[in-house]
């Protein structure tokens, strides 16, 4: 058997001591990720960007966290699957955590904070603070681009947040039968980059105040890029004629929105989906024939000129007229583009929205963004926007960082198990503090290559 000298890992100082760390077995933590969460996070710069959006009210000389760490701290847990305010009460003293905001690991007095004050945080903010928060966040998505790019897709979708209780704006809303928030999601289609999230009243929003929304993110994305191909890209929900008078307004913006069918879109849709249905029959009675499986679908895709009542004029109707064994299924996008096909215009580019879903699972499911417990709106708002920032922080981490790797398309939830829950023990000598991590640990090169770009290399910052 060969021998080796183990490689160690190599991270910033902390308050004149050197930080190493190996895979050779002082304090217990079951948690690597905050190590990993501070690189990314000084690379990108997401939680100093977010500290300087809020006001802090507190008296200086009471204060013991800046806003900064607390605003890191919040995030980290939230990132690492500690959700609820209340884990902060065992987290405080865990020497991972406290290195992840450069404290010392094993001095009582560098604890970081604890629930009530993170209650505290929350419940302090204002409608101007949520405001500057958003606009932080639109800003870290300009950010995260080296140069303005040529093209955009502003994926828009609401997701139920299921409330309980006397909480304040919880609606009851009829399609999903429950008390619920409806918050707004926005993300960047093509890469899956976080752009901004409205904590909505359960109610279904109005297209004045889709418009509303859209129209404030559109004006910071501009200021920055005005030459920016932006398209607009949702469901029937957004198919309303305030949105499309704001694409209209803007010659380098366009909208693609699903729709619910009508008397007079069935009717256009009919003969094609008599033709169609026709030709299920044929191909369906040739498989029986040739002993073959039946077709499950028969599908076309047209396009035809139609304009609603409340639309500013007719616009492009592309229309997928499929017949299947049990029924007809036709299906309706609205778009102001010209130039695709019908077929790749729904297939490709409409269809692709289904993607937003998935942002949206992990930005709930993975990173609980639906946690809003609070009885305070605004303070849900807050936490909303913890998972918000989690989520910035794990998507650079996996296309940055991750990059041509087996966690490169993985669930936050994935990261967490295989990258973030590794056991590490920590000694701090006199001069040096001492990450010892398990001898077989079973993603070592993949530990070293992140901990060689985030912290050794120090390469320009991520976009």
């Amino acid at each position: 058997m060969s021998k080796s000298t183990p490689e160690q890992l190599k991270f910033p100082p902390i308050d004149g001591l050197t930080v190493r760390g190996d895979f050779d077995g002082g304090a217990l933590s079951s948690d690597f990720g905050p190590m990993i969460l501070r690189g990314v996070d000084h690379h990108i710069g997401l939680t100093s960007r977010l500290a300087q959006a809020f006001h802090d009210k507190r008296h200086a000389s009471y204060t013991t966290h800046n806003l900064q760490t607390l605003f890191a701290q919040r995030t980290f847990q939230i990132a690492c699957a500690y959700a609820d305010g209340n884990d902060a009460n065992a987290l405080r003293s865990d020497p991972v955590f406290k290195l992840g905001l450069e404290r010392k690991p094993l001095d009582s007095t560098t604890d970081l904070a604890s629930a009530p004050t993170f209650s505290r945080l929350e419940n302090a903010a204002s409608t101007k603070d949520i405001y500057r928060l958003a606009q932080a966040f639109v800003d870290q998505f300009i950010a995260s681009y080296a140069k303005p790019p040529k093209l955009i897709v502003l994926d828009m979708d609401h997701s139920e947040d299921a409330t309980y209780g006397q909480q304040e704006l919880s609606f009851y809303n009829h399609h999903y039968r429950s008390y619920c928030y409806l918050p707004l999601f926005l993300f960047e289609g093509i890469s899956g980059k976080f752009i901004g999230a409205v904590l909505r009243p359960g109610k279904r929003p109005k297209g004045v105040e889709n418009a509303m929304i859209i129209k404030r993110v559109l004006k910071r994305l501009r200021a920055a890029w005005p030459e920016t191909h932006i398209v607009l890209r949702g469901d029937g929900h957004f198919s309303n004629p305030e949105l499309m008078q704001l694409t209209l307004d803007d010659p380098h913006t366009d909208f693609i929105f699903g729709m619910t069918g009508n008397c007079v879109l069935s009717g256009l849709a009919t003969p094609f989906l008599d033709a169609n249905r026709r030709q299920h029959e044929i191909r369906c009675e040739n498989a029986r024939k040739a002993g073959a499986a039946a077709p499950q679908s028969t599908r076309t895709y047209h396009e035809v000129d139609y304009a609603a009542g409340s639309w500013p004029h007719s616009f492009r109707v592309i229309l997928k007229a499929e017949v299947m064994s049990l029924g007809d299924n036709p299906r309706f996008v609205v778009t102001s583009l010209d130039q695709p096909t019908p077929e790749l215009l729904y297939r490709d580019l409409y269809c692709a929205r289904g993607q937003d879903e998935n942002f949206i699972k992990m930005i709930k499911n993975d990173l609980a963004s639906d946690r809003t417990s609070s009885h305070s709106f605004l303070a849900n708002h807050m936490r909303l926007f913890f998972s918000c920032a989690a989520y910035v922080l794990h998507h650079a981490l996996r296309t940055e960082v991750l990059i041509h790797t087996e966690l490169a398309q993985a669930q936050p939830s994935t990261i967490i198990l295989k990258l973030f829950k590794i056991a590490v023990r920590v000694l701090q000598y006199k001069d040096r503090i001492k990450l010892q991590l398990p001898t077989h640990c079973p993603v070592k090169p993949l530990l070293h290559r992140v901990t060689e770009i985030l912290f050794q290399t120090r390469p320009p910052p991520l976009h």
